[in-house]
């Protein structure tokens, strides 16, 4: 089914800059959906945009769109988010003369998940100008991704015809593919203590800051095993200088390729917390909430070897990789759709210094052509 394509170097740029001159945080991606829905319409998609961004408090609902195709093959899903990291607001494009891109340097680039969304269209739009023959396409843009992937999970799932996805959010070069990503548990604890002033220290205060501190100590962050990791980012407390805290809140989040080995990490920590509490006559609130449900698509599923015959036909090395970073593959998964999140053309995301290349990008959209028209 492949035929010869030229890729337009000129339209990626373009279509990228145009991207990322749209704000689009998190819960306000409506300018960039309004933008997306013009050109699938244009390119001839049957479109809608659901009802989540009321559900989720956002300003946009996720962009689903259909292309009907050879109906010999099945479908296949091609996704990307719409929304970016902070800082965004006002960010630009800029091409060196090597053809890297980059912001100005004081906001994000937004190439996470804007390079995934121009791969998209701009294979869309090759295939229209070339007639190329193509399987059914759906494509869906998903909201608020940023915000542990909750377009996704409220995603109705009932409307789609194919069970294969091809998601394209993950930094790293162009040919690599994450099969199997974690589970990721958020947790907030709040450590309750008794208050007094700090010059009349008693037996009846309790210091909230002090406990949470040592249980800070005991608990093992960053890398749990190979397949595991913990971070607290967050920790609150005190109303003055000279009052012993009665309460502290940390938050934090487990990440692991095992979603039991996830649950057991978290009540591991709440164990300590609350031994550490009851020693200084304190106690310990937990809220946890399992953000994002690991899985794993097996290594030999045709939409795992239909990526590498289209890298091995395009001469791009590939490898396939587990990931500790979550995707809306991950609530895919759980909705019964395997699927690879592809390195599409993004580094350094959710920092000053993203960026991408035109090289890159050229790459992951001759990609996404390939699987488009594929036969197998």
């Amino acid at each position: 089914m492949n035929k010869d394509f030229t890729i337009n170097t000129n339209r990626i740029m373009k279509t990228f800059r145009e991207l990322v001159l749209i704000d689009s945080p998190s819960l306000a991606e409506r300018a960039t959906c309004d933008y997306i829905a013009e050109i699938l319409q244009d390119l001839g998609f049957k479109i809608h945009e659901d009802s989540v961004g009321e559900k989720i408090g956002g300003n946009s609902g996720n962009l689903y769109g259909f292309l009907e195709g050879d109906e010999s093959l099945e479908p296949l899903i091609f996704n990307a988010h719409m929304d970016t990291v902070e800082p965004s607001k006002g960010k630009k494009a800029i091409l060196d003369e090597n053809g890297k891109i980059t912001s100005e340097g004081d906001t994000i680039l937004g190439a996470d998940d804007i390079s995934g969304i121009v791969a998209i269209l701009e294979a869309l739009v090759v295939i229209k100008e070339n007639n190329l023959p193509h399987r059914p396409i759906e494509v869906i843009f998903f909201v608020s991704e940023e915000i542990y992937c909750l377009g996704s999970k409220n995603f109705d799932y009932s409307i789609l015809k194919s069970k294969e996805s091809y998601t394209l959010d993950a930094s790293g070069d162009v040919g690599k593919a994450a099969y199997k990503a974690p589970s990721l548990v958020s947790f907030e604890m709040k450590i309750i203590g008794e208050s007094g002033h700090s010059s009349h220290i008693s037996a009846k205060t309790s210091h909230s800051i002090a406990i949470a501190a040592e249980a800070i100590t005991k608990t093992k962050i960053g890398r749990i095993d190979e397949e595991s990791t913990c971070n607290i980012g967050i920790i609150e407390g005190g109303l003055g200088l000279n009052l012993i805290p009665k309460e502290c809140i940390i938050k934090g989040e487990v990440r692991s390729l095992s979603h039991e080995k996830a649950i057991k990490i978290v009540s591991e920590i709440e164990k300590n917390f609350t031994q550490t509490a009851n020693k200084y006559n304190g106690k310990i609130e937990i809220d946890t909430q399992v953000n994002i449900h690991s899985y794993e698509t097996p290594i030999n599923h045709p939409v795992v070897k239909r990526f590498k015959r289209v890298c091995e036909e395009l001469n791009i090395p590939y490898e396939i990789l587990p990931a500790l970073g979550g995707s809306d593959n991950n609530n895919m998964e759980q909705n019964g759709i395997n699927g690879l999140v592809l390195s599409s053309a993004m580094n350094n995301p959710h920092s000053l210094e993203e960026y991408t290349t035109i090289s890159e990008l050229e790459k992951i959209t001759k990609i996404v052509i390939k699987l488009m028209t594929s036969e197998y």
